[in-house]
C-alpha cells in the first residue's frame, strides 16, 4: 500500500519537505500552489513532461519546439543498471519521446560538492556521452558550480533538452474515450528497488538492475505503426499509480487495471513484500505508459514487442466509463481496490 501521512501534515505549508519532491499528492499541490500560481501561462498549464511550442509554419510544414527540464539527485551516484549520468541523459531524452517529439539538444548543469573524486565526474560525463551519442543528442552547453563540502551529496544534474515533434502528432487526455487500452513495454519497479539495493541498508543480495533507458526509438516505431495513440506518459516519481491517476485527474473518464496483467520480476515481486512496498508506486526509468485506441491496441503491443525495450510490453487495462476520475485495480483473488496517488514516495532519491 502507499505511504499515507497524517492530514497535519498534508496540510502545512510552513516548511518543504522530503515528500513534497515524491511524485505524489505532495509535489501534486506545490506545483499547483506555487509553481504554477506564479508562472501560469498556457504552455506550462498543460502540465506535460515537455512544453509543446507551436513554431512559425515553414515550407516543410507544421511542427513544434517541445523543451523540458529536470533535475537529478540520485542516491548513490552508481546502481546496477547505470548512474547519475545515464539517468540524466537517458531521463531527458524520454519525457522528450512521450510527448511525440525528436530529441536534438541537451544542456547540462552540474552542482558538485568540494572533494568529490575526479575519477567519479569522468565516469559519470562518460556516461553521459556514450548515451547521447547513441541516440544520435548533442549535449550543447552547461554549468557547473562548486560547493562547500557536506553541501550537494557530492553531485547533483540538472538538464534540460529541445526537441521537434510532427505537426501530425497530438497527444492529449481530452483524446482519451472508454473502450481504449492501456500499455506498458515491460516490468515495473526495477530501477527503485536497484537504486535501493545499491544503498546497502538492508541485508540482502538481489540481482535486480535498473531499467534506466532511452525509449525515443521505442516510441518512434510505435508512433509511426499507429495513428491511434491518444496519450504517453514515463512512470518515474510515483510510477504507474501516479501516471494513471494524473491521466484520469478532472476527466469524464476512469480506468481499470489487471493486476495479473501488470508485468513484475519475482525478485521485484519479493523485495515489495518483504519490504511492504507496493510495485504501482515505485519509480521506473525505461518504461512508458501508452493509451491507444482499443482498435489499435494489439497493434501497439505487437510493435512494442518487436523492440528489445518492449519484449515483455502488456496490456494492463482499459479505459472504463465508472467511476469518473478514479483508478480501480481488479486484484488476483477476484476482489476491486481503488488505486489513488500517494502522498508521498516510497523510496526517496531514486532520480
Amino acid at each position: 500500500m502507499p505511504p499515507i501521512l497524517s492530514m497535519e501534515i498534508m496540510e502545512n505549508r510552513e516548511k518543504i519537505l522530503l515528500a513534497h519532491g515524491s511524485g505524489g499528492k505532495l509535489m501534486h499541490s506545490l506545483i499547483k500552489e506555487v509553481f504554477q500560481k506564479n508562472f501560469s501561462n498556457e504552455i506550462l498549464d498543460e502540465l506535460s513532461d515537455s512544453a509543446v511550442i507551436k513554431l512559425p509554419p515553414s515550407p516543410k510544414g507544421d511542427s513544434r519546439l517541445c523543451f523540458t527540464t529536470d533535475s537529478y539527485v540520485v542516491k548513490p551516484l552508481f546502481f546496477p543498471g547505470g548512474d547519475m549520468g545515464k539517468l540524466a541523459i537517458c531521463g531527458t531524452i524520454n519525457d522528450l519521446a512521450v510527448v511525440g517529439a525528436k530529441p536534438l539538444y541537451i544542456s547540462c548543469g552540474f552542482i558538485i560538492e568540494e572533494g568529490l573524486d575526479w575519477e567519479v565526474l569522468e565516469k559519470i560525463t562518460g556516461s553521459m556521452a556514450q548515451i547521447a551519442a547513441a541516440e544520435r543528442v548533442k549535449i550543447v552547453t552547461g554549468d557547473v558550480k562548486v560547493v562547500e563540502r557536506n553541501s550537494a551529496d557530492k553531485l547533483f544534474i540538472n538538464t534540460s533538452g529541445i526537441g521537434i515533434r510532427d505537426g501530425g502528432v497530438n497527444f492529449s487526455k481530452e483524446a482519451i474515450l472508454p473502450g481504449d487500452k492501456i500499455i506498458i513495454n515491460g516490468t515495473i519497479g526495477d530501477h527503485g528497488l536497484a537504486v535501493l539495493a545499491a544503498r546497502g541498508q538492508f541485508d540482502f543480495q538481489t540481482e535486480i538492475v535498473s531499467d534506466c533507458a532511452p525509449l525515443s526509438d521505442l516510441i518512434v516505431s510505435v508512433i509511426q505503426g499507429s495513428k491511434n495513440i491518444k496519450f504517453m506518459r514515463d512512470p518515474t516519481r510515483g510510477g504507474v499509480a501516479t501516471v494513471l491517476n494524473e491521466i484520469v485527474s478532472g476527466m469524464d473518464f476512469g480506468v481499470e487495471i489487471s493486476e495479473k496483467d501488470i508485468p513484475l520480476k519475482e525478485q521485484v515481486k519479493a523485495l515489495c513484500e518483504i519490504l511492504g512496498f507496493d510495485p504501482l508506486y515505485i519509480a521506473n526509468e525505461g518504461k512508458v505508459v501508452v493509451v491507444a485506441s482499443g482498435e489499435d491496441a494489439e497493434l501497439v503491443l505487437e510493435l512494442m514487442r518487436q523492440h528489445p525495450l518492449g519484449k515483455e510490453s502488456q496490456i494492463i487495462g482499459e479505459v472504463v466509463e465508472v467511476p469518473k476520475g478514479k483508478v480501480v485495480m481488479k486484484t488476483k483473488i477476484g476482489g476491486t481496490r481503488i488505486i489513488d496517488m500517494s502522498v508521498s514516495e516510497q523510496l526517496p532519491r531514486i532520480c
